[in-house]
């Protein structure tokens, strides 16, 4: 038995780009599409403005099975996707996922975009500038050919430090200041909104027909971007997984969970498999990413692989089962 191996940030970033992850994703998008991938139920539990993460997947033709856990806090966080042998339960590998996690959020929104969005859509519309956000635009310049990005977020001083990042790392693509969510929406055919809002913040009039939206900041009950408007234009919603945006995205709860009327929406994964592109008939399409440990698995596997190849990582201790002290 080989023992398993630690990962690190710097591991991660060296044998996979966020391309190579889009196309990992589709792969494990795929498997869940036949049944042969399949997500843990999300939980979580909050304390304060904190909360403790928890999401996995079996992949059991990979040999591997996961978790990926983390505590976000107001002081940072350290999520750690741990890998496990499918038909032994022994530990794999434990891999260090802040990278891979701005990757797989990234990446998803790359592939909800390559579907819904428009073929000629040449324009992103930003909104939110964390640590999630340029991984969010380089994953829609990923997949279509963007001439320009509008950014927006409510802090002058963060949102320009943003800017010049973006402009240093895509600088062929025009970068610009919006001054409000109204500016940077207008007429954008695509619009990704990632940011810890607690309001909505984007409403219907603002949205023009025939625009897809990437909703990714709101994954507890708490957060909120979308009005209840944009949802009820929207011609086609998707998610990545269906039974966490029913438990905790109070976005489409208001809309289809109120209703009973689910059936409207529909898996990623059915969209891929199903080749289920953007139709002329479609207004608004709506992408909400809830995080699911089929995205983070599909990576981990091919990191995995990939570190294996290469000699990567560095050596554990295989655990030994030692009785516990009774007395």
């Amino acid at each position: 038995m080989t023992s398993p191996i630690w990962i690190s940030e710097q591991n991660v970033v060296d044998l996979m780009s966020l391309p190579d992850a889009i196309g990992a994703l589709e792969r494990g998008l795929a498997l869940q599409a036949s049944g042969d991938a399949r997500n843990m139920v999300k939980t979580h539990v909050a304390w304060g403005e904190n909360n403790l993460h928890a999401i996995g997947a079996s992949v059991p033709d990979s040999g591997l099975v996961g978790t990926k856990t983390w505590a976000h806090t107001t002081g940072g966080t350290c999520p750690l996707l741990i890998l496990f042998d499918s038909g032994t339960g022994q530990l794999k590998a434990i891999i260090e996922a802040f990278a891979l996690g701005q990757m797989r959020t990234g990446s998803i929104s790359g592939v909800a975009t390559r579907w819904l969005a428009r073929p000629d859509a040449d324009l992103l519309a930003l909104i939110g500038t964390g640590k999630q956000a340029l991984a969010q635009l380089a994953a829609v310049a990923a997949v279509r050919p963007l001439r320009q990005v509008r950014v927006f977020s409510p802090t002058p001083e963060k949102r320009l430090a943003f800017i010049e990042r973006a402009r240093q790392s895509f600088p062929g693509i025009e970068i610009e200041e919006s001054k409000s969510v109204q500016e940077a929406a207008n007429d954008a055919p695509i619009i990704t909104t990632v940011t810890r809002a607690k309001q909505p913040f984007l409403n219907a009039s603002m949205v023009a027909p025939g625009t897809h939206i990437n909703a990714v900041g709101a994954i507890t009950e708490e957060r909120i971007e979308l009005d209840d408007e944009v949802l009820s234009r929207c011609t086609r919603a998707v998610v990545d997984d269906l039974s966490a945006a029913q438990k905790l995205s109070t976005e489409l709860i208001r809309t289809y969970g109120k209703s009973q009327r689910w059936e409207e929406v529909s898996s990623l994964c059915d969209v891929v498999a199903g080749e289920r592109a953007r139709s002329a008939n479609d207004d608004i399409t709506v992408f909400k990413a809830m995080g699911m440990g089929v995205s983070d698995l599909a990576l981990g596997v091919e990191i995995l692989a990939r570190a294996t190849r290469a000699g990567a990582g560095i050596e554990l201790p295989t655990p030994v089962r030692i009785p516990p002290r009774l007395s």
